[in-house]
């Protein structure tokens, strides 16, 4: 969104002019971290998330993408640096890790399915299931979520078609029409 550069942009000279992008991308960005960390965390992960995001804003690139898919993206190291620091304190005490799949497990209406989409889900590569999932739940555009991931829009969606695929497969549904 044009509007979201000019605001990086302005924000760059004006600091106050960051605070719409809170506004406008806050509840999809707390939505995203409630449903990968929890309610519990989802909270305080948001407001690390817009202090990277300021403090990132003068690396900002619209060549690179658009405003949205970079704030995922900080999103997303934002949660992955969280998940490795818990996942250290839980070995460093030795307790057992909340299956992350939980979230993924509350969103599904379809009981039946829910182990199948799970195994489904699993099997996929690391990024392409990350893909699928900012694609799906998070609503980002494919070339938002190559920004998200870092990776060249092309690959994003050859991987996304390559998730889809494997998903119908995994889960035994019919090959998707091509027309």
């Amino acid at each position: 969104m044009a509007d979201d550069e000019e605001l990086i942009e302005r924000s760059r000279r004006d600091p106050r002019a960051f605070e719409p992008l809170v506004d406008r991308h806050g509840p999809a960005l707390h939505a995203y971290l409630t449903r990968r960390a929890g309610p519990a965390d989802a909270d305080d992960l948001l407001a690390q998330v817009w202090l990277a995001a300021f403090a990132a804003r003068r690396s900002f690139d619209p060549a690179r993408g658009e405003v949205r898919g970079w704030l995922f993206g900080v999103a997303r190291h934002t949660l992955a640096a969280h998940l490795r620091t818990r996942s250290r304190a839980v070995v460093a005490s030795a307790e057992s890790v909340a299956d992350e799949w939980d979230a993924v497990d509350a969103r599904l209406d379809a009981t039946t399915v829910r182990p199948a989409l799970r195994e489904a889900l699993a099997a996929l590569p690391a990024v392409e299931r990350e893909l699928l999932l900012l694609v799906t739940w998070e609503e980002l555009a494919p070339a938002e979520a190559a920004t998200a991931l870092g990776i060249p829009p092309g690959t994003a969606r050859s991987r996304l078609h390559r998730a889809r695929q494997r998903m119908r497969e995994h889960l035994g549904a019919p090959p998707a029409s091509t027309g």
